[in-house]
Formats: C-alpha cells, structure tokens, sequence
C-alpha cells in the first residue's frame, strides 16, 4: 500500500463528531462532512491509502483512482476541527489495524444520527402539542379576562351614575346583587387559571417520565448502550416521578374536586411505572448475579447446621469494590426511592381506606436477595419431605448467618434512600420465613393432607397424624428461635405492639388456609382425648389428691383429685400451641375447636360418675358422697385454675374476638370483669356449666343430708304431746330428736373432710337453711299449743341443734331465723305478748321480729299456753 501522509479521506455519510461525545447533526447540514486535511498527523491513520464507505481498498489503477477522486471531496484543515473531535478520531483509530473497523463505526454513527433525529422529530411533536395546548387555555383565559373587564367597567359607570344622583336604590342593588355575582366570577376565573397552570405542569412533568422511560427502554435494547447512561436516565426519571407526586398530593389536599385531573395524571404515571419497575429489578438482579449471589449452599448440607458460627460464612456482598460497589449502591438506591415513591402514592389513593396492609410493603431489594435462596432451597428441599426437621434447620442456619451483615452492609443504604418503617435485619427474617411458608403451603401441607384423606378413605391408621403433629412442633420450635433472633436486637418487642407477628412466623401458613387449622384442631383434641382416656380408667387419679392444689392468689385447699391436673395440663399444652399462632383470630378459632372440648369432655367425666353415684345409692352411702365430693372438688379447681387463667390478656383479646366473630360486641362501659358479662373472656361459657354443675350437686347433697335428717327426726316432729312438758330427767334434748342429730352430724364430719372449704361452706349454709324452714313448719305452723315446760324443751333441742353448726359459725341461730325468733316470741311473757295484740307489725319491728310474716307470728302467739 502506498502511503498517504499528506492527507486523508473521510467519507461524507460520517458526521463530526462534537463535543462531549455527541454528534452534530448540523454540521453535516453546513457542508462541513466533506473536507480535504492536508496537515500532518501523527496517528496510524494518517498513514492509509485511503477507505471508501468504511472499507479498506487495496491500490488500484490511475484511471480508476482518477475516477475515485472525482467523488472525494478534502477535509478541513485540523484547526477548524474541534478537540474532542480530534480526540474522538486519535481513540477510533489510534493504531494501523483500527482502519479495519472503520465500517462498523461509520454504521453506528449513522445509526446515533437516526435516533437523534427521531428524537428531536418527537420533541418537536411534544413541543408543538403543548403550544396549541397553552394557546388554546390562554384564549380561553384572555376572553374570561375581558369579560371581568367588561363587567368593571360597567360596575364603574354605574357607580358613577349613582354618584351623579342615580338614587341609593341603584347602589343598595349594586352591594347585594352584582358585586357578590362578580366576586363568585372572578373566584371561577382564578380557579380556572389555576387549574390550566396545573394541568400544563403535570403535563410536562408527565412527558419528561414518559421520554426518560422511553429513552432508558430504546438503551436497553440497544447492545451498545451506556449503563451508566441508564441508570442517570432512571434516575432523572424518578426525581420526576416524586415532583409529579408532590404536585398531586397538593392538588389532592386542596382541589379533591380535580378528580379526573388525578386520574388520568395516575393512569399515565401507571404506565410509566410498570415499565421502569420490571427494569430496575432487573437491572438489580443482574448486579446480584455479577456478585455472586446467592452464595452456595454446599457447605451448609452437613447434618451439623447449627454448630457452625456465623462468623465463618462470608457475605459475597462484602466482596464488592470499586465500580461495582457504586453501580450497585444506585441500583439499591433506585429501587428504594421507587418503593417509597409507590408508598407514597398509594397513601395518597387509599386516603380515608384503611392503609395499614396495603402500605407497609416486603422490601424489594431484601426480596431480590431471598428470591434465589429460595429458589436454590427447593433443589434440597424436595429431598426433605419425610426429613422436615432439616428444611427448619436449614433456613434457620441461613437466616443467622446472613442477618448481621445484611444488617451492617443494607441498613445505611436504606436509611440514606429516606425509606421510613424499614428494618433491613427484620425484612431479611420476615422474607425468610416467608419463603418457608410459601413452600409448606405448596408441598409440604397438601402431601400430608393426601395422606390424611388417604387414611380416611381406606380406614387404615398410619402415621399421617402423628407427622402432622411433628411438623407443628418443629414450627412451633422454629418460631421460637427467630423470635429470640429478634429479641437480641429489640425488634420482637415493636413487632408484637404493631401486630406484625405474621411475618415472622412459619404458623402464618394457617391464615389462608383455615381448613387446615381446623384440621389440625381435630388432630391435636384426637391425640389429648387418646392421652386422657389411659389416665380417666386409672382409678386412682380419683382417689389420689393433686399435691399443693392451692392458688398463688389464696390459701384454700382444693382437695381435687389427679385427674383434674392432668386435664388442665393437657389444655395448657393446647393454649401455648394458641399463643404460638401469629393471630389472635387464629388462637381464638383454635382454643374453641381444640381446647374447649377437652373442658367438656371433663364435665362430662365428672357428671356421669355423680350421676353413677346417685343412682346406686340415692347417695345415702358414704362412698357415694365422697364420690360426688371429689366430682365437686375438681369441678371447684378446675374453675378456679380457669378464671385465673381467663385474667390474662391473651384470653381476653381471645374472648373479644370470639365475641365480635358471634356478632355480641362487648359494651366497654358494662365490662364487669374477666369472667362477668358477655364476650369477656374465651372459656366464659365453660366457666359458667362448671359452676352451675358444681352448685347443683352442692344443692344435691344438702338435700340428701336434709331427706336422712328429716327421716330420723319424724317422731320428733309428729309428737305434739312434748310440748306441754319438760325434757326428761338427765337429758339436754329430746330423745326423739338424738338419733336425727348424730346422723346430722356424721354426715356433715364426712363431708367437711372430704369436700373443699368453699362448697362446704354452701352445703352448710343450705343444710341450715332447709332444717330451719323443716322445723319452723313442722312444729311452729302446726297449731301446736307452746306451754312453759315445752317451750323450754324447744329452747333446749335448738341449741344442741346450733351446738351441731357451731363448728363453722360463731352465731348459727342467724342461720335459723325462723325457728329463733318463734322461740323468741315463745319465750316473751303473758303482758309483751299483749302489747302484740294492740300494736301489731310496729310492735314486731321494735322487738327484732324481721323473718316472720304478720300471720305467722300471730299463730305462734296464738299457740302459746299460760298457766293461771
């Protein structure tokens, strides 16, 4: 080849080259594509033959060279070029060989060309769009302009001609009518402009998202397109984006009558958000996959996965540096200032709805980082179904090692992003494990469930429930580990104010599927029953009193048998699987499938072994009623351990949801107490059979006790003759009435040892209540004629009567009101009783008479005898 130093050929479909790498497309207009440089240079390219169309031709002929150089035209000389198109030149073809490649560039500068045109062809579109718009709202302002100048002027003349002597009438019209109709016009004129100035602004705002969206999707398509150019485009993009949003949510604030404005200003911000999103996550997950992210998972197979410390597992994250560190840091910052922006907008549209679910969003860029976790999780997984304690270690081990440096490395990314109520370590937790729910709820669950209806259909026990059972416990004992996670960084605490405990918490698998609760409500009471069952054949959990059955908040002695304690274990066990749950109206449908018919199942126990016991005997045989105390006594514990319970505020919210989910919304100013009122507490109903069962039986025995003591003392209350003489020589009580009064007392020695002091007391109180109304009747009702020798034996029968309650009491005769204050008017003399006689009720209320009714008190002073 021969060389060419003198001066060199470019060819005219190439355009300059200007300033900060761009083209100008004018100086291909002004003629300056074609040009002779005969100045020296010192680059490899000078020293070329010459190239034709971007192609390297080898030496030709004189004619054909003449002919070629008729079409050349010379370049300008060097000081006409600019410097950066000198250096754009000197870098394109800074060697021999680079001449090569001179058709690729002169392709891809013709290509640029095209789209700067294109562009500046659309900008002119947009431009000539928004200047008719302009023009057509200006028209419109300028005639409500002239019209308000009309109407001034007319204003003036007339106030000119009221001023003349037009008469007050005219000016008194003018301020009521005509001013007022001119302010309300000139406030519609104003509103007007301001919306014009509004509209146009949005739209402009609007058209600049639009072009940078559509210029970050022409680079990306393109294959020699400037990431860095992108991301500034995005960037611009999104600061748009948030002027656009502080505009709406001004107009929203003081124009909420501008509701088409807002739409439509949304529906296109819409459009432009769906496609930058889908860009910058993919932008974002390709910067992940340049990391090295997700890091391998080999080395956390061994079956040891807790032993390993997570000072030992390296974050690739921390391998960034330099470039990459900061595209990266761009690309997480985008993102969170898109996610913020989407906030806030949604805020904006859901004003007066309830945001709390529809704001606080999973963090995308913490989302993007679990995504491929996930997806590398399930490769092991799918050998785990029969092994689930190792998927539970597995993303518990993952989630430990990780936490501390996502914490450190994303925390001051987020917080510089301005992205508020967002905890990179409580977001890294929560997509953890709900990348785990996700999983249970699409394999792991339905396998089981297969297997439950498998066994259903064919009858034959397997080990579904008991795998069933398995898989809670290890959720359970999962929940408890990232909840202690939490708790060393004080996050647990805001979690459980704010109600958030579902995204931490595998059991959150239950709050879509609430089938699957119930299922395994029946599976966990079938399993208690089964347990339950063993322990209510042993006859000695009967017999044998629970050891130190006495509440924290008291001293009494329950006296309740083993079977009692082991039905309150086995419902305690049931409420700590309903404080596991994440929802309070999970705990609550739970404790109601699950723990309430263990209550019933209880009261079922102990009704049948009284109504056992009744029905053999009549409960006059001892054994009968220590049976029917020990029912009484569990019943007593049993309710007492419950309300205690039932103070706590778990069981309370349990019981206000439960109340809402029944349609009895509890009344806050008629709330009585934990276990008063409806919908107070879960159990309230269960609380209530065991204390309606228990005061029954209370009831029974009295009256059984009443029918024996009733019984012996017949002869007693059929001898009329007694009470016209004196007790027998040597005794201190009827004969007729000893054997009715050791029988009493047997009894009651009987129960007092066997029955707890509370229903003792009742049994008691009531026995005394029934034998005062039995004696009262029996003796001072029925016309029996009271001498000095007989009332003395009715004093002296009562008081070894009391002497028999005196052990519980230290005044019984209050306990038998009837039968004391007959024997007061027995005792009163011949002159008080007169006074009766002439005063009557007044006279009954000045001598403590109170329990007896004018009629009966006139026939028991009618029955009594004195001796003249």
């Amino acid at each position: 080849m021969d060389p060419i130093p003198a001066h060199f050929v470019w060819i005219s479909s190439v355009p300059a080259y200007g300033n900060k790498g761009q083209f100008r497309p004018g100086d291909r207009e002004n003629g300056h594509a074609h040009c002779h440089c005969h100045a020296p240079f010192s680059s490899p390219w000078e020293q070329a033959d010459f190239f034709n169309y971007g192609e390297l031709k080898q030496p030709e002929s004189l004619q054909s060279k003449a002919l070629r150089m008729e079409e050349i035209q010379s370049l300008p000389s060097l000081s006409s070029l600019s410097p950066s198109t000198v250096s754009f030149l000197n870098k394109q073809f800074h060697r021999k060989e680079d001449l090569i490649h001179a058709s690729r560039l002169v392709s891809e500068l013709q290509n640029r060309c095209g789209d700067l045109d294109r562009n500046l062809i659309d900008l002119n579109r947009t431009l000539e769009t928004t200047l008719l718009a302009y023009v057509f709202h200006s028209n419109g302002l300028h005639d409500l302009f002239r019209n308000i100048n009309l109407q001034l002027n007319r204003l003036c003349s007339t106030t000119c001609f009221s001023t003349d002597g037009g008469g007050e009438g005219r000016a008194e019209q003018l301020l009521a009518e005509e001013l007022p109709a001119l302010a309300k016009e000139v406030a519609r004129v104003e509103t007007v402009r301001l919306y014009a100035e509004t509209a146009l602004k949005l739209d402009s705002l609007v058209g600049d998202i639009e072009d940078a969206v559509s210029s970050t999707m022409k680079r990306d398509v393109k294959k020699h397109a400037s990431t860095q150019s992108s991301e500034e485009m995005r960037l611009h993009a999104l600061k748009t984006l948030k002027l656009t949003e502080d505009v709406l949510t001004s107009v929203t604030k003081t124009h909420p009558q501008w509701a088409r404005l807002l739409s439509a200003v949304d529906h296109r911000v819409d459009r432009a958000l769906a496609i930058l999103r889908p860009q910058a996550i993919a932008d974002h997950r390709s910067l992940l996959t340049s990391l090295g992210w997700p890091p391998p998972l080999s080395t956390l197979n061994s079956l040891n996965l807790d032993t390993r410390k997570s000072s030992e597992v390296l974050n690739p994250l921390f391998t960034m540096q330099g470039s990459l560190k900061h595209q990266y840091c761009e690309n997480f910052l985008a993102l969170c200032s898109l996610q913020e922006l989407q906030r806030r907008r949604k805020c904006r549209q859901l004003k007066g709805y309830d945001q709390e679910i529809a704001l606080h969003q999973p963090l995308w860029v913490i989302e993007e980082l679990v995504n491929p976790i996930s997806l590398a999780f399930q490769r092991h997984f799918a050998k785990w179904v029969d092994k689930p304690e190792f998927i539970f270690a597995l993303v518990y081990k993952v989630t430990r090692d990780y936490v501390d440096s996502i914490d450190e490395l994303l925390q001051p990314l987020v917080d510089e992003a301005m992205l508020a109520g967002y905890s990179c370590r409580e977001e890294w937790i929560s997509a953890m494990v709900t990348s785990l729910v996700i999983y249970l709820a699409k394999e792991i669950f339905p396998s089981y469930v297969g297997q439950l209806d498998e066994e259903s259909v064919t009858g034959v026990q397997s080990q579904a429930r008991i795998a069933w059972l398995h898989l809670v416990d290890l959720m359970i004992t999962f929940d408890k580990q990232v909840q202690s996670m939490l708790a060393q960084s004080g996050l647990l605490l805001s979690l459980q104010e704010e109600g958030n405990m579902q995204k931490i918490s595998s059991l959150s698998v239950f709050c879509d599927r609430p089938d699957w609760l119930d299922l395994w409500a029946i599976i966990e009471l079938g399993d208690v029953l089964d347990k339950l069952k063993l322990e209510m054949e042993d006859g000695k959990n009967w017999t044998m009193k629970v050891q130190g059955a006495v509440l924290l908040a008291g001293h009494e002695d329950f006296r309740s048998p083993v079977i009692s304690s082991a039905f309150l274990q086995h419902l305690s066990a049931v409420i700590d699987r309903c404080r596991a749950l994440p929802s309070i109206s999970l705990s609550s449908r739970f404790a109601r499938l699950a723990g309430a018919p263990i209550i019933h199942k209880f009261l079922d126990c102990i009704l049948l072994r009284c109504q056992e016991a009744e029905g053999m005997t009549a409960l006059t045989d001892n054994d009968a009623l220590i049976k029917v105390t020990n029912s009484v006594n569990a019943a007593r514990y049993f309710e007492s351990v419950l309300k205690e319970w039932c103070e706590d505020v778990f069981f309370l919210e349990m019981g206000l949801h439960d109340g809402d989910q029944l349609g009895t919304v509890a009344d806050v100013s008629s709330f009585r107490g934990p276990t008063e009122g409806s919908g107070s507490s879960i159990f309230d109903g269960e609380i209530e059979k065991l204390e309606k069962f228990r005061l029954e039986w209370v009831e029974k025995l009295s009256v059984v006790l009443l029918r024996g003591f009733d019984a012996r003392c017949r002869d007693y209350l059929k001898n009329r003759k007694q009470w016209q003489e004196k007790v027998e020589e040597g005794w201190m009580v009827s004969k007729s009435l000893v054997g009715a009064l050791d029988y009493l007392q047997g009894k009651m020695s009987i129960l007092e040892g066997s029955l707890n002091a509370v229903d003792f007391v009742g049994v008691w109180r009531s026995l005394a209540a029934h034998v005062d109304r039995l004696i009262f009747s029996g003796i001072l009702m029925s016309n029996v004629k009271f001498y000095d020798g007989g009332v003395e034996r009715y004093s002296c029968d009562l008081e070894v009567l009391f002497r028999v309650f005196r052990a519980w009491c230290l005044r019984p005769e209050g306990f038998f009101p009837k039968a004391s204050e007959g024997l007061k008017l027995l005792k009163m003399g011949e002159d008080r009783l007169q006074d009766y006689w002439a005063e009557g009720e007044k006279w009954m209320v000045e001598n403590g008479i109170r329990h007896l009714s004018v009629a009966e008190a006139e026939k028991i002073v009618k029955n009594r005898v004195f001796k003249s």
